[in-house]
């Protein structure tokens, strides 16, 4: 068949040249556009670079976009998701396909950033980074309070003058850092690790609010994983009352404000001194109410006026006393040792404030406390010796064993144990048992002997 070649305008077109023409053509003519549609069929090859197609309710085009520009995105495309994409119309011309070059994608609706935000918290939050099982308490009273935050900016400002306000004379170690843009994210990481390895007692990270862009660097995953990993307490204090950033999630606590931070970190100076003088009023008033306790006990057994074991009780109350004493002198020692540690270990923490000689005067008044409590006991117990000796007097005088000692015995009819007083109690072969002052003895009734009169002293 012959070729007419004025009908193709005098040449014959190789696939590649005509390719090329059309690939010229479209990006001659179109060249970088933006396009809306639904991604479909996301994939990204073994080379980094992202091949789907954007679609609409009547046509589809094919895309690529390059490992170099999906680096550069805040989100993750997915497909389903309705978009915006920026790039160029060409042709690959080893295939003769129609396409574009995408260089970048914006979602539509809900901004890339918090698209990002959301599928980095989801993220996180499945591999456990935001348990609260992996969160650790604040220290009472940190000794070295860390903050990473710019040293320009208002956070630092509020967060001192806080601090400054609740306690003066604190150990504060201040790590600059950049809190937005490029680097930020590392200098943070870089602050966070530090810190930790410094040995302070707690860390305060944070800056002052502004937008979720502002914001973004505490929401980057190196910055959220250096927080979970730390083995110091973090508190998290980024923006605003009502900013939310990944950071928060992952630190130990959240504070809504740096100064929020600030008063969290440190009780109040003043609140510190209530405590050790009330804890110094409940010592004294439990201290009073056992010393009454054992005296109240000491006047009940003072009352027992028993005759068959007198000798026994008083012994035993003797006794009972001297334990008393000794439980007392080995509880206030210990408890004296425990308050004189605790006091101590306050006076350590509190070594570089202010309070240092309100402690010396609490510690001088407890050492006086404890002088006239001692001089009281010992007063009281001379005082109830000095009630007991004249009752032991008395009642030696009155026990049936004085009689006894001037030669008289006491008769028992046995087996009944009945005190014989009259010859007509008893008959021919009864048992009797004799007490005498030293000692006892067991007779047998052989004869009677008729009643004589009034003849025997006491008879």
């Amino acid at each position: 068949m012959a070729v007419d070649l004025g009908k193709v305008g005098g040449r014959i077109w190789k696939v590649s040249e005509l390719n090329e023409a059309v690939k010229n053509l479209l990006e001659g003519s179109l060249g970088y556009i933006w396009v809306s549609g639904e991604v479909s069929n996301w994939k990204i090859n073994t080379s980094g670079h992202a091949y789907f197609t954007l679609k609409d309710e009547g046509s589809e085009i094919s895309a690529v976009m390059f490992s170099s520009r999906i680096a550069l995105l805040k989100f993750r495309p997915e497909n389903g998701m309705e978009v915006i994409a920026y790039g160029l119309v060409t042709l690959y011309s080893k295939r003769g396909t129609y396409q574009i070059v995408v260089e970048d994608i914006e979602p539509k609706g809900m901004g890339a950033l918090q698209i990002a935000f959301e599928q980095l918290k989801k993220k996180l939050a499945e591999e456990g980074l935001f348990d609260e099982a992996h969160k650790k308490p604040l220290p009472f009273l940190p000794r070295k309070i860390g903050i990473v935050t710019s040293p320009t900016g208002a956070a630092i400002r509020d967060i001192l003058k806080v601090l400054s306000r609740r306690f003066a004379n604190l150990h504060i170690v201040l790590y600059p850092a950049k809190v937005q843009g490029e680097g930020s994210a590392n200098e943070i990481v870089s602050g966070i690790k530090f810190l930790d390895n410094y040995g302070v007692d707690v860390i305060i990270v944070g800056r002052g609010g502004g937008s979720l862009e502002d914001l973004w660097t505490f929401n980057e995953e190196i910055v959220v994983r250096a927080v979970y990993e730390a083995k110091t307490p973090i508190i998290s204090a980024v923006g605003h009352e009502i900013d939310y950033t990944l950071t928060d999630f992952a630190a130990d606590v959240r504070a809504p404000t740096p100064s929020a931070a600030a008063e969290m970190v440190v009780r109040e100076q003043r609140e510190l001194l209530e405590n050790i003088k009330d804890f110094e009023k409940r010592l004294l008033r439990n201290i009073s109410m056992i010393l009454n306790q054992y005296v109240h006990k000491l006047e009940v057994l003072l009352k027992h006026r028993g005759f068959d074991k007198i000798s026994h009780i008083i012994n035993e109350d003797k006794q009972y006393l001297a334990d008393l004493f000794e439980s007392l002198q080995r509880w206030w020692e210990k408890q004296r040792n425990a308050y004189s540690q605790r006091i101590v270990n306050a006076e350590y923490r509190l070594q570089l404030v202010a309070p240092l000689n309100r402690v010396r005067l609490l510690r001088e008044r407890l050492i006086s406390s404890e002088k006239h409590l001692k001089q009281g006991i010992k007063s009281l117990l001379n005082q109830k010796r000095i009630t007991l000796y004249p009752m032991l007097n008395k009642l030696d005088v009155l026990s049936p064993l004085r009689v006894l000692s001037r030669g008289y015995s006491l008769v028992w009819l046995e087996p009944k144990h009945v005190l014989v007083k009259e010859t007509n109690q008893i008959k021919r072969g009864d048992l009797l048992n004799i007490r005498f002052f030293k000692g006892e003895a067991s007779v047998t009734v052989e004869e009677i002997l008729p009643f004589k009169g009034n003849d025997n002293v006491g008879g």
